[in-house]
């Protein structure tokens, strides 16, 4: 082909938003070609979410077995995760992912080319040496861990280095309290790892609510991970036997094999030469109009972490995708819809939430009636064992519309999905308490908890 190809759409990046938008264009009969740098798939599939719960299945299902030991589970109590054993299960799911990735998406009719891409003109780019036009470009380069303005911070690794690792180290640092951290650190200890995690203030999952929180770190604390809070990170030092030695600005300091990266993610824009391009950015953050279409070049739509506009969540990257596919192929007049949008993270056991915490319905002036209590003494929660549980609903007055649900407990992210339903479509708490349900299921624990 000649230097000078020209595509009707070039997509950055190979993941959920940067399939999906290609494959939809390229079935309108759009000619479309997807640049990746990595290997073909993205990170969920490969690095992120969904390799994370292969892990966590297994912890799980080992823990689960140590708790219920006194129950009947004979020899429950020295089942433990092999974390050698979980990493080759791991690869019989990733391992595949390239070359189906990119076999469904050359079957879609979709040009995939491999290597680094950047803009060298407002329609126009350049990938493994081959300048290329456009008509429309989409970037949906994922995110990367954030720059950290901490002396040594390039001697942190990354999630992806602890889901790559074939064992664990004797002792991991998890630096910052977000939901990698404390996923990590859940499926580090049970993998047998002496497992510390530093957060700089008292509030650690800040974006959830804060009364669960509060429980999960208490057994968190239970399983043996060390969790100190108000310890702001200032400096990572390499020792001479290979240990890090990390300092926090109270002075205290802590040696490990190995120091997380667990400060949060930011959209990934390195290296793409957005100024040639004239794709403006303010703050690291690419400036979009309400359809996901750069302010600056109307060329140039961006969808999910890449785009940074909603929660940086998979399914997030699918809706976006699709507003930029629609917005792509029939005029831009679809606008994301981030309204409801459940989040988890999956520690052991599991927290969900899905719309307003207590905290964020005061600062809104927001009036709501509240729905909580404890869970660890329900049948559903002590048949697994697990001495943890609570829940915490907000419900509009009148109404009865469920402003925010929040819980913290085995299945929580299943029937978190129920209240994101129930969310999305107006369904009331009256009706909502009235559906019947599985018995004995978790879900059936609804008209319990909505009083």
């Amino acid at each position: 082909m000649p230097d000078s190809d020209s595509y009707d759409l070039i997509v950055l990046g190979s993941g959920v938003a940067g399939s999906s938008v290609a494959t939809r264009c390229a079935g309108a009969g759009w000619r479309v070609a997807l640049a990746e740098v990595r290997e073909v798939g993205g990170t969920c599939a490969l690095r992120g979410c969904e390799p994370k719960k292969v892990f966590w299945t297994l912890a799980d299902a080992a823990e689960r077995a140590r708790r219920l030991a006194p129950q009947g589970v004979a020899g429950g109590e020295a089942v433990r995760l092999d974390w050698g054993a979980a990493q080759r299960f791991k690869h019989s799911f990733t391992d595949t992912v390239p070359e189906h990735s990119e076999t469904s998406l050359k079957e879609a009719g979709v040009e995939v080319l491999h290597g680094a891409a950047r803009f060298v003109a407002p329609d126009a780019m350049e990938v493994a040496g081959r300048r290329l036009g456009f008509r429309h470009a989409v970037i949906a380069t994922g995110a990367h861990p954030a720059q950290l303005p901490i002396e040594g911070a390039e001697l942190l690794a990354t999630s992806d280095d602890f889901l790559a690792l074939e064992r664990l180290p004797p002792r991991i640092l998890m630096v910052g309290g977000g939901y990698i951290s404390f996923e990590c650190a859940h499926l580090a200890a049970r993998g047998g790892a002496e497992v510390t995690l530093l957060h700089a203030n008292d509030q650690p999952l800040a974006q959830f609510e804060q009364d669960l929180v509060r429980h999960l770190v208490a057994r968190t604390r239970e399983l043996g991970v060390t969790v100190k809070l108000g310890c702001k990170v200032t400096a990572v030092r390499r020792q001479a036997d290979g240990t890090l030695q990390v300092e926090c600005e109270n002075g205290e300091r802590f040696v490990a094999e190995m120091a997380l990266h667990g400060l949060g993610r930011r959209p990934a824009l390195d290296g793409l030469a957005l100024e040639a391009g004239e794709v403006a950015v303010e703050k690291g953050r690419l400036k979009l109009d309400q359809h996901l279409r750069s302010t600056s070049n109307p060329r140039v739509f961006a969808a999910g972490d890449a785009a940074q506009q909603g929660p940086a969540l998979t399914p997030v990257a699918g809706h976006d995708a699709g507003v930029v596919a629609r917005n792509l192929l029939e005029g831009c007049q679809a606008e994301p819809d981030y309204r409801v949008v459940p989040s988890v993270v999956f520690t052991i056991p599991p927290m969900a939430s899905v719309g307003l915490t207590e905290a964020q319905a005061r600062e809104q002036g927001q009036d709501f009636e509240l729905r909580q209590g404890d869970m660890a003494g329900f049948q559903s929660v002590r048949r697994t064992g697990e001495s943890t549980a609570a829940y915490k609903l907000l419900l509009e007055p009148g109404s009865g519309h469920v402003l925010g649900a929040h819980l913290l407990a085995p299945e929580a992210p299943e029937v978190m999905n129920l209240f994101a339903f129930a969310m999305r479509f107006g369904v009331p708490a009256p009706e909502l308490k009235a559906m019947m349900t599985a018995y004995p299921s978790f879900g059936s624990n609804l008209s319990a908890m909505l009083g």
